[in-house]
């Protein structure tokens, strides 16, 4: 079979550091590829090189066998390129049909003719099963469904490669099988896929070959079938990786770290509200919520961190209320939040990573006095900070931008964990990270609620809410419908709840 892809010999450097080292890697046409490797391995940067978004300092690109040089994205596109971002690539303030069709617009005359656009995108919801409100603004909808106009967008530019930059990070079980069920079909019709991602039973469901990368380089490939998930893990990481997370047996304290009575939120477009949420975390608890994706998730963690009003009922923190409270006052109160989405409410982009680690903190001693930042404090507790948290960068006065997906996770989780928390809300805190910082950030949650700290953990992984949680609730369309102990209910069970399938009597306060 030919190569659709050959990326021959690339290097590519920014300052102090090299992203990619002499890379090759060869894609066979009509196969789904997995490229594999830990946050800062350098797999965004090649892909980006081929979706014409970076330009190699040496090396070239063959595409069925012919030479090609790519001065934009636009290229690439014209090429049959697609790329599904892992930090999406849409314009907030327009509609989801303006997304998807800008640059690919059907004309009538001199304008859009939207109603063929509409009946276009509709044909490829059907067949597909991506469902999404096209006359909702970006603005208005969930992280899922935000993955889904992306993935749209795509398959109505009729790619014959496609590109897909951890598309299941934010997906719920449901929906990433739905997806690996759309890459099998769009391999059936020809399409060639490139699937980036940390999750590596995914991996050996679904793709053909891998290629592995490890600080710029590749340390492995070959077929899928010749692998196993301990093979792989050793080629990412270059070590053994252990999955057992170190937690004490289950000793709540009596104190209420957070309780919430009777909760409601405003409704806003795009947005599921809360209807009367009651719920209790104790010292020494991590309390775990399952749901598919926007049924009230963000919500809930916005509503307790202050970034958003309770309509009706009261937050308490620490048996104090603080439902009028700002978003300082409870942090000053022991609240910490590592935010569902880290670009949007989680980091400040154009900021450099020591600013960021700075943001909770930066006018507290020793970082500040009388309105003066002691840079070199400053300096040094973020240098210690990337290098505990596994933050792969020359230095922290890089802009937090320049950074890897997983990497600018790491500096919200090192912010946000440092600060040595009463209660901590971790919404999606290993969305997007490597196998080896995975496994180093749940640690730290068991260490946390190990010390006696609250934590709520909200979570589109199943998998991660059921291996972490002492208590787990249930929540779907903004209400919570179920509640169960640790080893009370498989995933299967829960997975009715999710649906709205099933309902519990849920008791207030349990």
């Amino acid at each position: 079979m030919a190569f659709a892809i050959e990326l021959l010999n690339i290097t590519k450097g920014f300052p102090g550091v090299i992203a990619n080292n002499d890379v090759s890697v060869h894609i066979k046409e009509g196969e789904i590829h997995g490229l594999l490797g830990e946050n800062g391995a350098g797999k965004s940067t090649i892909m980006n090189i081929l979706y014409g978004m970076s330009k190699p300092d040496e090396g070239k690109i063959c595409l069925f066998g012919q030479a090609v040089e790519f001065q934009s994205p636009m290229d690439a596109i014209r090429q049959g390129i697609g790329m599904v971002h892992q930090h999406f690539m849409l314009m907030p303030d327009e509609t989801v049909l303006r997304n998807i069709i800008l640059g690919w617009t059907p004309k009538k005359g001199i304008c859009i003719d939207e109603k063929r656009a509409v009946a276009e995108i509709n044909d490829i919801m059907e067949q597909y099963g991506l469902k999404v409100n096209l006359k909702a603004k970006i603005n208005q909808i969930s992280v899922g469904e935000k993955q889904r106009v992306e993935i749209i967008k795509a398959l109505y530019r009729k790619v014959k490669i496609l590109i897909l930059d951890e598309p299941t990070a934010v997906l719920t079980p449901a929906e990433t099988d739905s997806l690996l069920d759309i890459m099998r079909r769009l391999k059936e019709q020809g399409c060639t896929l490139i699937f980036i991602t940390h999750k590596l039973r995914e991996v050996m469901d679904v793709t053909d070959n891998v290629t592995v990368m490890r600080k710029g380089v590749v340390t492995g490939f070959g077929p899928t079938s010749e692998m196993d998930i301990t093979k792989l893990s050793r080629l990412i990481v270059g070590k053994e990786v252990s999955t057992k997370i170190p937690m004490e047996k289950f000793h709540p304290g009596d104190k209420k770290v957070l309780e919430m009575k009777h909760v409601s939120t405003a409704r806003r477009p795009g947005r599921m509200p809360l209807k009367d949420v009651s719920l209790v975390i104790n010292e020494g608890e991590i309390v775990g919520v399952a749901g598919v994706d926007g049924n009230g998730q963000t919500d809930l963690g916005e509503v307790i961190a202050g970034l958003i009003p309770a309509e009706s009922g009261a937050v308490f923190l620490d048996e104090k209320d603080v439902t009028r409270d700002s978003i300082r006052k409870r942090r000053k109160k022991g609240l910490s939040h590592v935010p569902e989405d880290r670009l949007k409410t989680g980091a400040a982009r154009d900021c450099t990573i020591s600013e960021n680690l700075m943001l909770n903190m930066y006018n507290e001693k020793p970082y500040s006095n009388k309105s003066v930042m002691n840079q070199k404090e400053v300096l040094q507790t973020s240098e210690e900070l990337c290098e505990k948290y596994l933050v792969k960068t020359p230095d922290s006065n890089y802009t937090i931008g320049t950074l890897s997906g997983g990497n600018m996770q790491k500096v919200v989780v090192a912010r946000e964990f440092s600060s040595s928390p009463r209660l901590l809300i971790a919404a999606q805190p290993t969305r997007g990270v490597d196998i080896g910082a995975t496994q180093y950030i749940r640690t730290k949650i068991a260490e946390l609620r190990d010390s006696g700290k609250g934590i709520l953990l909200i979570s589109a992984e199943l998998e991660e809410v059921m291996a972490m949680s002492d208590k787990i609730v249930v929540i779907y369309e903004g209400e919570i419908v179920a509640q169960f102990k640790r080893g009370e209910a498989d995933e299967y069970e829960i997975g009715e709840y999710m649906l709205g399938s099933k309902r519990q009597e849920v008791l207030y306060g349990n």
